[in-house]
């Protein structure tokens, strides 16, 4: 039975560790992307190098930005008073379809999971408590998902939050247990936000 050559296979694998792009399917990009005119392979090729390099994070919330501040950070009709910590910056695209927030947001960059090696030194954590000095910010809304590690690290944030002078909150029912938000559709997300509820801690 032939093999690939190396070359494609090669591509296969690097394909292959996008998230959502099985076996198969980096299988069928590799041959298409090889078999299609050069211009397009080169264009692509081009396109994600430029992006790599222009795309920088946002010193104040961690999202992506062409520049630093964000276009939401900077932008003068957000509320200021209310910060929706997500877990990845893409998340915070999945919020605004919703429509449903107008305040701002904080990338974290991962949750607690000691399984992984991933403790809350780990995270953005200092660069929110820096957020909640001047005392502008009135609510923290936690938007995790519903995974173990989730539940934890909401929990985990809410405790270390408790002494700041600001409500924590989490978004409520709408989130399918064990998931994250790209899996919430923007009406799902939209009441979940509006649903929201105050962390108690323990």
């Amino acid at each position: 039975m032939a093999s690939l050559p190396k070359p494609i296979e090669a591509l296969v694998v690097e394909l292959n560790r996008l998230p959502g792009v099985g076996p198969r399917s980096a299988e069928r990009l590799a041959l298409h992307l090889i078999q299609a005119d050069s211009i397009v392979s080169n264009r692509l090729a081009a396109v994600l190098v430029s992006s790599r390099k222009q795309i920088v994070e946002c010193d104040e919330c961690g999202g992506l930005a062409e520049k630093s501040p964000c276009t939401i950070c900077s932008n003068p009709s957000r509320d200021k008073r209310l910060i929706c910590v997500v877990e990845r910056a893409v998340d915070i695209l999945n919020v605004e379809k919703s429509g449903a927030f107008r305040g701002t947001y904080h990338v974290l960059g991962g949750k607690v999971s000691p399984m992984n090696g991933i403790g809350p030194e780990e995270l953005r954590l200092d660069e929110l408590e820096k957020r909640l000095i001047n005392g502008e910010v009135k609510e923290v809304i936690i938007a995790l998902g519903t995974d173990v590690e989730g539940d934890a690290t909401s929990h985990y944030l809410a405790k270390r939050l408790s002494n700041q002078n600001v409500e924590v909150s989490r978004i409520a029912h709408g989130l399918p247990a064990g998931s994250g938000l790209e899996f919430a559709d923007e009406l799902t997300l939209s009441q979940a936000l509006e649903g929201r509820r105050e962390l108690e801690v323990e």
